[in-house]
């Protein structure tokens, strides 16, 4: 539910009109300078082709691009796109993989490993260290599993930031205060405008507000489905202050979705939105003028509040029969240069740990806040999570009492 967004918003930035850091295309010294740490053990020899499975609509580029230049370093290697949109590869690899007839690696989101580990599709990392190296902290923990074991090479990601109008505001304010009273003061003098939207009833979007604390859903790693920590004191807290924005945002929830918010932004009628690098298209074709801030802090918090993230991972498969040279060549595809190259065709945020990319001030934006993030939780208890905690979302920030729907939630979420 989340978002589909992560399947589906994810594929939609893909064809953003953004230039994030104007770099050259990596030189073949370059790819060499980021070998796998197994590139011993590949087979340099035989003739081996690896069938990748991405999206249309620029992954399916960079795939190409990326496999050229692996092929210029492992000659005897040549990589084949096949399109498998990333929303589907799950599924399909568990048909076609026992029928030999799927992939050597493919793209999926990080919350489907449960089922992709416990269904034995999926290999582990191959050299752990060595993408531990390539990406942030974050894509690590959203690929690893509840055995300890890392499943997978992370390779861009998807959270949410403040999107911010710089004709209607200088900079985004940086903490719940101070957008409440930005917001209100912006609200007073501008009739007919918002200083601040979001979607309130979806819960991608409001799980920030029960973040204080360290407080995580399903625990630290969100792998605890004993311990949701919905109706927590911080989270409590948290939707209280939720709740309190109503007044800055005087409209009930059915009327604030996703797509109301985004069309006041886009026609220069709110200041502020929370969304996500798949709405920088949008925005830049309407003729915004606009930024992107990490998320204000929450009372009594001074970082940015923890937002979702979801992590598209390029999967070895378990079903492949050349998975060193599969894992090599997903490896490669965390590497900076490789990460560079998927920004600059696709547009949309990666996971590099590298401080030499991401030179666009959109990007970022994003890219800081992902040092704040939260990879959702990836167990089978999520999925009661969307419908309980979005109708949650909805009933408090419309007035109803705090602690009673995150109740409520809780037990719809735990119930067998």
């Amino acid at each position: 539910m989340l978002r589909k967004i992560f399947a589906g918003g994810m594929v939609a930035a893909l064809a953003v009109a953004l230039t994030a850091c104007a770099t050259q295309n990596p030189t073949v010294e370059d790819v060499k300078a980021n070998a796998s740490a197994s590139s011993d053990a590949l087979d340099t020899k035989t003739p081996i082709e690896l069938k990748v499975w991405e999206s249309l609509l620029g992954p399916d580029d960079f795939i190409k691009q990326a496999g050229e230049k692996f092929t210029e370093k492992y000659p005897n290697i040549t990589i084949k796109f096949v399109n498998v949109e990333v929303g589907d590869a799950s599924k399909q690899i568990a048909l076609d993989g026992p029928a030999g007839k799927g992939p050597d690696v493919f793209a999926a989101p990080h919350d489907t490993l449960g089922d992709l580990v416990s269904g034995g599709h999926v290999l582990p990392t191959e050299d752990v260290d060595g993408v531990k190296k390539n990406v942030v902290e974050s894509a690590v923990a959203a690929d690893t599993w509840t055995d300890g074991k890392m499943y997978g090479y992370p390779v861009d990601a998807d959270t949410y930031a403040m999107y911010y109008n710089k004709d209607l505001v200088q900079e985004a304010p940086k903490s719940y205060d101070d957008l409440v009273s930005f917001a209100t003061d912006f609200n007073s003098k501008n009739p007919g405008k918002y200083g601040f939207v979001m979607d309130v009833g979806n819960f991608y979007y409001t799980s920030a507000f029960m973040t204080g604390g360290d407080n995580r859903l399903f625990g630290a790693q969100g792998l605890d489905e004993t311990a949701p920590n919905i109706d927590s004191d911080a989270a409590v807290q948290g939707y209280t202050s939720f709740q309190k924005i109503h007044d800055i945002l005087p409209v009930k929830a059915a009327d604030m979705n996703t797509a109301t918010a985004d069309s006041l932004f886009a026609a220069g009628k709110a200041a502020i939105e929370v969304s996500g690098p798949w709405n920088v298209k949008q925005f830049t074709d309407k003729g915004v003028n606009f930024g992107v801030a990490p998320m204000f802090s929450l009372p009594g918090e001074s970082s940015p509040a923890t937002s979702f993230t979801g992590v598209r991972t390029m999967f070895v498969s378990a079903y492949s029969e050349h998975p060193k040279e599969a894992a090599a060549f997903a490896e490669f595809l965390t590497t900076p240069e490789m990460q560079q190259l998927r920004a600059d065709i696709c547009g949309t945020l990666g996971v590099s740990s590298s401080q030499l990319i991401y030179k666009n001030d959109v990007i970022a934006g994003f890219s800081e806040q992902m040092k704040t993030t939260f990879a959702m939780p990836k167990i089978a208890r999520m999925a009661k999570v969307w419908d309980a905690l979005n109708a949650a979302s909805a009933n408090i920030w419309d007035g109803k009492d705090v602690k009673t729907e995150l109740g409520n939630a809780q037990k719809a979420v735990l119930a067998n």
